[in-house]
């Protein structure tokens, strides 16, 4: 799959994340209008694994909730398991529980199954954005206590700050934003060009088709 407007090393499916229109509660976009379109996912599912070349992993684990999204499907193009790491109280079975505060500063509670997995699993973890850390620090906690080996993060971008950096020195980080690219300047900013043209029809999903 290919994207008539232009070369895929441009990651031509960000252009497809929508601007916030709910006010400063909510996050800064929404990148989930790139999922429902089938070539722009599946462009960036191939991008992802083409830039995980070299990293061992056993399972996908996925942040509750978008992240299940994009570790599900990596999962399912890898031929690995799925490990949901979930928000507290939706799990009916024992799991191990890190508090952890979220990028809007309320503190939250995540959880994972136990045991989830043999010791020495290698734990690919995935979120859909990380922007201050938290969430993707309280998976990296749980996975750990286990005896579980952080394989890496993936995620759609990751804002550059003081945690994020010590997660890009610690382990092996995939973003479709490549790293020192406009779209990671952007993203810094929290504003990206594309809001400027922004057509929610180009988000419309696609079955056997190029994106319009």
């Amino acid at each position: 799959m290919t994207d008539p407007k232009g070369p895929r090393d441009d990651r031509w499916y960000l252009s497809l994340m929508s601007p916030n229109t709910k006010g400063p509660k909510f996050a800064w976009l929404d990148p989930t209008s790139i999922y429902i379109n089938a070539v722009a996912f599946q462009d960036m599912l191939d991008d992802m694994i083409a830039d995980l070349a070299g990293v061992e992993f056993d399972v996908v684990g996925g942040c509750d909730a978008m992240g299940f999204v994009l570790g599900a499907g990596l999962a399912a193009r890898t031929g690995r398991g799925f490990l949901p790491v979930r928000k507290a109280g939706k799990l009916c079975v024992d799991t191990d529980r890190v508090s952890f505060t979220n990028y809007s500063g309320k503190t939250q509670d995540m959880e994972m199954r136990q045991p989830a997995f043999a010791k020495g699993t290698r734990v690919l973890l995935a979120d859909q954005w990380i922007q201050t850390g938290g969430t993707m620090e309280a998976a990296i906690q749980l996975v750990e206590r286990q005896g579980g080996i952080v394989a890496g993060l993936v995620t759609i971008a990751m804002e550059n700050c003081e945690a994020t950096d010590a997660f890009a020195a610690r382990f092996p980080v995939i973003t479709a934003v490549v790293p020192g690219s406009r779209w990671q300047a952007e993203c810094n900013g929290q504003d990206l060009s594309s809001f400027r043209s922004y057509r929610p029809e180009r988000t419309f999903p696609t079955a056997g088709r190029t994106a319009a």
